[in-house]
């Protein structure tokens, strides 16, 4: 049986992604928690970081399942794509109309947009290293079975 070889990342790699998200996330609530004004606008920029977290973690999902499954053949509906698609916009969309809006500090402003689109980008390098670990247990898992089998079989 030829060698087959599993790239996995490293633990650098993993240690700066866990930690830039783990930044990111601090960043945004350090921003919201202490943003001027009014109670319902802090409320409404909450929801906004929230929504577009995870519609971003939900696009990552779609866009490697769908590339996964082209393979296969057996890619999500048209309409579960729509959904996917269309929620990232309206989060995207909506955080920047509210973060827009807001009478604040235009300095304070730029924190929140750098701070949110910092978040954002960090989603979908979790989302791709996280699914990359998965996937390259799987196919451990694929070569032990097959090991096992062949093994059992002599």
């Amino acid at each position: 049986m030829p060698a087959t070889t599993i790239r996995k990342d490293t633990s650098a790699w993993k240690l700066q992604v866990w930690v830039s998200f783990g930044l990111a996330v601090t960043l945004c609530a350090c921003g919201l928690a202490y943003l001027p004004g009014a109670d319902l606008d802090r409320a409404f920029m909450v929801m906004g970081y929230m929504f577009c977290l995870s519609t971003a973690f939900a696009l990552a999902k779609f866009v490697r399942d769908n590339e996964t499954r082209r393979v296969t053949q057996t890619p999500d509906t048209p309409m579960w794509g729509l959904v996917v698609w269309s929620g990232f916009a309206l989060a995207m969309v909506l955080t920047g109309w509210g973060l827009w809006r807001m009478d604040v500090n235009p300095t304070y402003k730029a924190f929140l947009g750098v701070g949110w689109l910092f978040l954002i980008s960090t989603v979908f390098t979790l989302a791709k290293t996280l699914r990359d670990a998965h996937e390259a247990q799987l196919a451990e898992a694929r070569i032990q079975g097959m090991a096992m089998r062949g093994s059992a079989a002599e």
